[in-house]
């Protein structure tokens, strides 16, 4: 038998239970009435925010705003440091400026429509320059075509710091002799112009030449041999030519001041450029290690190609020619870095330490242009060799979706080495070399007209320091 106090516990202890129940329901209803719409409508939201929150992968951002960091640092200090230390010492600071300027110009132009054009939906050419106008629609949800595990905020910030180099490295062939006004709108026309469009017909979805979303010409070009190197290689090489030869070139030697400054620039380049090339994985995974080894190796093995290519033609290697040839087989690699194997890369950066030595003295020698710190050499030679080369030397071992992403007319075509590749490539690249170039005559031809190019003889002999921008590097 149940005795009454226990019963009379029992009692209450039910009660509160259905009270607690009651107030439970209560809650819950009034929650369902704040949020709005049904229990389904809820967990609805619920999954998908689930599934975005999912869909963001910490590592791959994390290092993915690393490599952001690394790239910005290939400009400054790194491009800046090794193309100042390269000129006379009175266009050290105009030197330096190019660089440091185009970083807050190509930001600008980068949110307002340059996003929109390289990356936004378009055609084979362009994207929209309004779809990511002011960065609309840039936000933490990842964009799935290009990036799915970081924000979409992550990746432009990525590709931004692209645009901004590139431009950047052309100043090194028009150093010493350019008006600060004249390079300014140069620039400005030529990464709307040419930058933004070819990074789209590369990179951005539906782009004439993008293997893997759309493309219908198959190109490989794993962290920018066509978008970087060749256009602003071969664009140089146009601009200088129009620019014409510095005061003096080449009967008066033109030694760099400050080797030591340049030699620091090399070093923070090579490594940068690991957040460049193994960056371009857009992931923390295996094909950014594969791409992060093989962009070192190549470096090795062109710095010592070039460093004997001197020793053998010139008698001494010279510190300088080291440092240059690591930057050919940084150049010479990076159109191949996601795409071939470690020995690949060794063949690859041998093969473009000889071939940028002999392009920076013999062939500029032969025929008499002042690309006064070589880009054209360098870049544009050294990466023409690395994109018909990954043509040929492309595994399927190293990135399995060369055999299992390209289709064509509903069969998948692997894009493995072949000769069929290497056509492929040469075609991208002989496109990219017309399309940089001309546009490039054109540009300059219209800056020309407005405001001119050079810097009066007086000024040039003054320096570009002092009388571009009413300062002196040194003022011992």
């Amino acid at each position: 038998m149940i005795s009454p106090d226990r019963g009379r516990f029992a009692y209450v202890w039910l009660l509160r239970c259905l009270l607690l129940t009651s107030w439970i329901g209560a809650s819950m209803a009034g929650l369902a009435a704040e949020v709005g719409g049904s229990v389904e409508e809820r967990l609805s939201r619920l999954e998908t925010t689930a599934r975005q929150a999912g869909a963001i992968n910490m590592g791959d951002n994390a290092w993915m705003l690393v490599s952001c960091a690394l790239v910005l640092m290939m400009t400054a200090p790194g491009l800046i440091l090794f193309y100042g230390g390269l000129v006379r010492r009175k266009n050290v600071l105009a030197t330096m400026m190019h660089s440091l300027v185009l970083m807050g110009l190509v930001s600008v132009l980068w949110v307002v429509f340059g996003y929109g054009v390289a990356f936004g939906e378009g055609n084979a050419w362009f994207g929209n320059p309004l779809s990511h106008a002011f960065l609309e629609g840039v936000g933490m949800a990842p964009n799935p075509d290009y990036a799915p595990t970081i924000p979409h905020q992550t990746f432009m910030l990525f590709q931004m710091m692209f645009a901004i180099i590139t431009p950047a490295l052309i100043s090194g062939a028009v150093a010493e002799r350019i008006k600060f006004s004249a390079f300014l709108l140069v620039m400005v026309l030529w990464v709307s112009l040419i930058y933004f469009p070819l990074a789209h017909m590369v990179w951005g979805k539906g782009g004439w030449f993008n293997w893997a979303l759309g493309g219908t010409l198959p190109v490989l070009d794993f962290a920018g041999g066509t978008v970087v190197h060749i256009s602003s290689g071969v664009s140089a090489l146009v601009f200088a030519v129009m620019l014409g030869r510095r005061d003096g070139y080449p009967r008066e030697p033109m030694p760099p001041h400050n080797v030591v400054l340049s030699l620091v620039g090399t070093g923070l380049l090579w490594v940068g450029w690991f957040g460049f090339n193994a960056g371009s994985a857009l992931s923390a995974n295996e094909l950014a290690t594969r791409a992060f080894a093989a962009t070192h190796f190549s470096a090795a093995a062109a710095a010592l190609s070039w460093t004997l290519m001197e020793w053998l033609w010139r008698g001494k290697p010279s510190v300088l020619g080291t440092a240059s040839g690591m930057v050919a087989g940084l150049a010479s690699i990076t159109p191949a870095s996601g795409f071939v194997s470690i020995p690949a890369a060794l063949l690859i950066g041998t093969l473009g330490g000889a071939v940028c030595f002999l392009g920076v003295t013999r062939m500029k020698s032969a025929l008499g242009y002042d690309d006064s710190l070589d880009v054209f050499g360098v870049h544009g030679l050294g990466s023409t060799l690395g994109m018909l080369l990954v043509g040929l030397l492309a595994s399927e071992q190293v990135n399995p979706l060369l055999a299992t992403t390209y289709q064509e007319n509903g069969t998948v075509v692997s894009l493995a080495g072949s000769t069929a590749q290497f056509l492929n490539q040469a075609k991208g690249v002989a496109f990219t070399a017309v399309f940089a170039g001309l546009g490039t005559f054109l540009i300059v031809t219209v800056v020309r007209k407005l405001v001119g190019l050079r810097v009066s003889e007086e000024e040039e002999s003054a320096g570009l320091d002092l009388t571009q921008h009413g300062e002196n590097a040194y003022n011992d």
